[in-house]
Parts: C-alpha cells; structure tokens; sequence
C-alpha cells in the first residue's frame, strides 16, 4: 500500500480532490497542514467545514490552541500514528496540504540542528530594530542563497533561526539539510500537485478566496484571537497568512482595505515559495486544477501502484 502526497499550492483546490477520493471509498485524509493544527482558526485557513468533515474526516487539525507550538517534528510523530492507523486498516493514507516543510520532514526525516542560543537571538533581534529584517535576509542570502530562496524577506522566525544556525555551526543550514537528507519511510509515494494552468488563474482564485473568507466572517474570526491577552504577533499561529495582516488591521496599523489587499499579496507571495519546492520535485504528476478528469487520473495512478505491488486500494 503506497502513500499518497496531493500536493499543491494555495487556493489550488487540492482539499476538494481528497475529499472527492474519500468519497469514492479511496483512503483517508491526514492534513499537512501548519495553520490547521491550530482550534479557532477556521475560516483563515480554509479549513473544512463540519459538513465536508462528516463525509471526509481529516486528521491533524484541531489539534493545539494557538498559544501552544506545533513543531514539524510534531507533525512528523503524530503522522506517523495517523498513517499507522490508516494502513492497518488496510485503507490508502492521503497526505494533503501546503506545508513544504512537513511533507519534506516525513519523507526526509529532520536534520540534527543546534538548539537556541538566547544571547545570539536577542542580538539578531536587537539589529533587525535598527535595520530591518530585510537586511537581514540580504545577509543570509550572501551567505546561503538556496536557503534564503526559501524564505520571504520578512519571515522574522525563519531568518533569524537561519543566522543562528550559521554562527553556532560555522555550516549552512542547506549544507546540514543536504547531508542529512534520504528517506525516512520506506514505502512507496504517489506525489501529486494539483495547480492552475496559468500564474494568472492562481492569482485570481487566491484573490477569489481571500474576499469569501472575508465574506464569511474572517474579520470578526481575528478580533476573537485578538481579544486574547496570551495571543500576539510573536506567535507562529498569528504570524499565519492573512491573520498577520488582519491583525495589524485591529492593531490600527492598517486600515482594512490595506489589510485585505495586503493579505492577498502575502497569500500570492506563499504560493510562489510553494510552487518553487513543488517544482523541484521528481516524479511528481501535475494536474490542472480546472481539468474534469483529475479523480480518474489520481485513481488510475493509485491502481498502477497497488497493481504493481500485487494489493489493491480499499
């Protein structure tokens, strides 16, 4: 029984095909997701609704508040358990999500890297107040182009973890990446990226969906976690696209036009980062979006696999 990876960027429509699957009597569904994990984070993140989960249950959302951390060695142990689970009785595991760095992780395994230094991240800290976090990231990049390539010029987290790693090491966190990089499972994987024909049609349907969310109440989802006095913008949760944006609306940072517009522009700038990992993939069957026959498509590969195996799908 192989796993199956469907993979694409945001707003690509990935979730709507694995739900079409479950439908058809095809596996069950575990969420890469890093927004999703998090309780009351709904409508930002897409998630799907109460409805769609009776018919197709997804494992891996609801499962921390967004106080708490999630980790993608977290992410790592607990698919484990779920697709475990998944293959005992016999079904298809049907990973999907936007998350590159937890596919990777589960494939690949995590790279051994130096804990926190506090001196180190205070001082990186210290200077992006002066200067930016952007100079920063100029920085990095000088000295790790792949893994600055990686990262959005504004990513504080990242950028700093990336500059530590360098001076407790002496080594690129793309040199430690790639000598730690092999297979960490050891069954087969059908790797599937669903993605508009065209950078115009993403475009249009991230723009398409950022409106509904706001439609559908994303606003007042926000003012909730605002309202929290142990949630701020130093949280990985609240640094999620779209939540960044619209709390800084609250904040009165922006007014609500900037920050909607801002939001989109962010949610376009992650599929960018997205679709550059997807690309790099081998192997990896593409499907438009707006094709018709993509469920017979991934069903027939599916068949191919087990077929070769001498199984069949449940």
């Amino acid at each position: 029984m192989p796993l199956l990876f469907l993979m694409g960027p945001t707003a690509s429509g990935k979730t709507g095909l694995a739900v079409d699957l479950v439908e058809r009597g095809i596996g069950e569904i575990v969420s890469v997701d890093s927004a999703m994990v998090y309780r009351g984070m709904d409508i930002g993140t897409a998630k799907p609704d109460a409805a769609t989960l009776a018919r197709a249950p997804h494992a891996l959302i609801d499962l921390r508040d967004p106080a708490d951390a999630y980790s993608a060695a977290d992410f790592v142990a607990d698919a484990d358990r779920e697709v475990a689970r998944i293959r005992s009785a016999g079904r298809l595991p049907i990973l999907t999500g936007g998350t590159s760095l937890y596919f990777r992780a589960f494939e690949q395994g995590l790279s051994e890297l130096p804990g926190r230094d506090p001196a180190i991240r205070q001082r990186l800290t210290a200077e992006a107040e002066r200067v930016g976090w952007g100079v920063l990231h100029e920085r990095l990049a000088a000295a790790d182009a792949t893994t600055a390539a990686r990262i959005h010029r504004n990513d504080a987290q990242r950028i700093q973890r990336m500059l530590e790693i360098i001076e407790l090491t002496g080594e690129t966190p793309s040199t430690l990446h790639a000598r730690e990089a092999g297979r960490r499972i050891n069954t087969s994987i059908i790797k599937v990226v669903v993605c508009p024909a065209t950078r115009q049609r993403l475009h249009a349907r991230i723009e398409q969906r950022f409106h509904a969310m706001m439609q559908a109440g994303f606003l007042a989802e926000v003012e909730k976690l605002h309202d929290r006095p142990d949630l701020d913008l130093a949280q990985p949760s609240m640094r999620s696209v779209g939540y960044r944006q619209l709390w800084q609306v609250l904040d009165g940072d922006l007014d609500l036009a900037s920050g909607v517009a801002q939001g989109v522009i962010a949610s376009r700038q992650l599929a960018k980062r997205q679709l550059t990992w997807l690309r790099s993939l081998d192997g990896a069957c593409w499907l438009d979006t707006d094709a018709t026959d993509n469920r017979s498509r991934v069903e027939a590969l599916i068949d191919r696999y087990t077929t070769r195996a001498g199984g069949q799908h449940a």
